[in-house]
């Protein structure tokens, strides 16, 4: 009986050992996590999700998550009547809309959010990129035909101010950050792209890694014609391929780019609907999804995806 029970933990002990150098490479750092897409909407793939975030700070990481919340968003704007419309990828955002945005968001998204995480133990704090200025915006008017259009509260970050999270992060905390931001004279509250904001707070925080949620298996290589994804590539691959994408990927892949320009190790595309894709993606051997890395790395060994070039 008892050989019995040992022979089937077996492959539970080799899973483990296999996270060992994982384990011992990320121990310590801090990991971006925007958290979108269908991994926001489906139950069993929240509970998933604040599962892998729970088991990375207890694993000695320092999870940090940046949301958005598009669908709850397009929800609440049509119960009230209120008409969603984007210009250059980007939502426009009234002055109505924008109470809206942040309602959802502050009280919504992000609380529901925290009271996934906080099952597991008293762990996660709510805060937007409001609160202690943590990130400052101006107004974004992005160019369409060679024209600047106005596309209401849309933010563009100026700066980012991580004091906030790293008195959080040294409490022992998991942050969950909102992407709205407040002009720097504090008279205008802004819609922040939730991707871009994630890639801000990466490098500013000197995070080591920023993995994006999304609904696709990562980048592909030559889509539609085919669905085999790029597992790996560096920064100067990425800029060549920028011009190619399409829109809902651009600014998860600008994100990713800036994050690695902007000293943050590995930047990385996963798939949100694969239930505990982040666990998969930082302690196996195999992960899933894209990684970006500097051009530094472009000649080392064509490297296993979770965390070799980490």
């Amino acid at each position: 009986m008892s050989t019995a029970r040992r022979h089937t933990a077996l492959p539970k002990a080799e899973i483990l050992i296999e996270a060992l150098p994982w384990l011992t490479r990320h121990n310590g750092k801090i990991v971006v996590i925007k958290f979108g897409g269908n991994a926001m909407i489906d139950e069993d793939l929240k509970a998933a999700f604040a599962q892998d975030v729970v088991f990375l700070r207890q694993a000695g990481l320092k999870p940090v998550v940046v949301h958005g919340g598009g669908p709850q968003i397009n929800a609440q704007l049509d119960k009230q009547g209120l008409v969603s419309e984007f210009k250059a990828g980007l939502r426009v955002t009234t002055p109505e809309a924008m109470d809206v945005v942040r309602m959802v968001l502050a009280g919504q998204v992000q609380r529901e959010l925290v009271g996934l995480l906080n099952q597991h133990g008293p762990l996660a704090v709510g805060m937007t990129g409001e609160d202690a200025h943590t990130i400052t915006a101006k107004k974004h008017s992005p160019e369409i035909g060679g024209e600047r259009i106005d596309i209401g509260r849309v933010g563009e970050i100026t700066a980012i101010d991580t004091g906030a999270i790293e008195a959080l992060l040294a409490d022992g905390r998991i942050p969950v950050i909102s992407s709205i931001a407040r002009s720097a004279d504090d008279h205008h509250v802004y819609n922040v792209n939730a991707d871009t904001a994630a890639a801000a707070l990466a490098a500013a925080l000197g995070a080591e890694t920023l993995m994006v949620l999304t609904d696709v298996e990562g980048l592909y290589a030559d889509w539609p014609n085919s669905d085999e994804v790029i597992s790996r590539l560096t920064v100067s691959e990425l800029e060549k391929l920028l011009p190619e994408l399409s829109s809902g990927m651009v600014p998860k892949m600008e994100g990713c780019l800036h994050a690695v320009r902007g000293g943050v190790t590995t930047a990385r595309v996963i798939d949100g609907r694969v239930q505990h894709s982040i666990l998969l993606e930082i302690f196996t051997d195999e992960g899933i999804g894209t990684m970006v890395v500097p051009d530094t790395q472009a000649d080392t060994q064509a490297d296993t995806q979770g965390g070799d070039s980490a």
